[in-house]
């Protein structure tokens, strides 16, 4: 047969060329590798709701503490509606000792302060969703502060509730009366296909697969530093500051410890 002919049915014939076949390969198994991700987090999603189940002896656990409603706003006659928001707004802490201290630093010593226990309070976004449980009532109660983010760098608008004299903590033994029920089968399916992606080093491919990029978060964060206004999120006292010092040093006719 003439090679023109062999060329005609080669192309004409369904047969793969040597890179078509290496290329299903790999696609097929990277559609494997997407039911199998699928078929975790199915199994994760039916862990997560599994019921929970009565212990025969309960046990205690530590401490919790809680606000409650003051005794004499108890029998006042607006009880009801204090309660009401306080279903919306309380907070509990959890705690292995009873005098719920924590132990901080102070002029190089160890000491035991008591923790802070606030009433929820509610950040800008919140405020304006339409899923806020809160009534207009109940926003009259509350007021808008400004606090200062140390992580932002920046002033947080927040809403906070404008009696908290109204409740008092409680302090009650912590509990444990259920404990979430355990299906063999389901965990012993999360383990070997955990265990095969681990083995195989395949979290890194799913992960690309899904999101394009393996790169971790901080170094990007590090990499974009240098693309950001110093002055950004500076107070201007402290800009000031900076400036007239520098001036002052200027000035003096000092030379830069560097320059030596």
């Amino acid at each position: 047969m003439d090679n023109y002919l062999l060329d005609d049915y080669i192309q004409c014939s369904r047969l793969k060329k040597k890179r078509q076949k290496k290329r299903l390969v790999k696609e097929d198994f990277e559609k494997q590798l997407i039911q199998l991700d699928k078929l975790e987090g199915e199994l994760w999603k039916k862990k997560r709701c599994l019921p929970l189940v009565p212990l025969a002896t309960p046990y205690q656990k530590g401490w919790q503490r809680y606000f409650v409603l003051r005794e004499d706003i108890a029998r006042s006659k607006e009880a009801l509606f204090y309660k009401t928001v306080l279903e919306k707004i309380n907070t509990v802490q959890y705690s292995s000792d009873k005098s719920f201290k924590k132990k901080k630093k102070r002029k190089r010593k160890h000491v035991y302060v008591e923790k802070l226990q606030t009433l929820k309070e509610f950040s800008e976004s919140e405020w304006r969703s339409p899923k806020l449980a809160l009534t207009e009532k109940e926003k009259t109660h509350f007021y808008k502060r400004e606090r200062w983010c140390p992580n932002c760098k920046r002033y947080k608008v927040h809403y906070v509730f404008n009696e908290p004299w109204r409740y008092v903590l409680r302090v009650r033994p912590n509990m444990i009366t259920h404990t979430k029920m355990v299906d063999a089968v389901l965990e012993s399916e999360i383990d070997r296909i955990e265990n095969y992606l681990i083995r195989n080093f395949l979290r890194n491919t799913i992960m690309k697969m899904k999101h394009g990029s393996v790169n971790n978060w901080r170094w990007r964060e590090n990499k974009q530093l240098k693309y950001q206004n110093p002055l950004d999120y500076k107070q201007i006292h402290t800009v000031m500051d900076e400036y007239y010092k520098e001036k002052e040093y200027l000035n003096s006719g000092e030379r830069d410890p560097k320059d030596k």
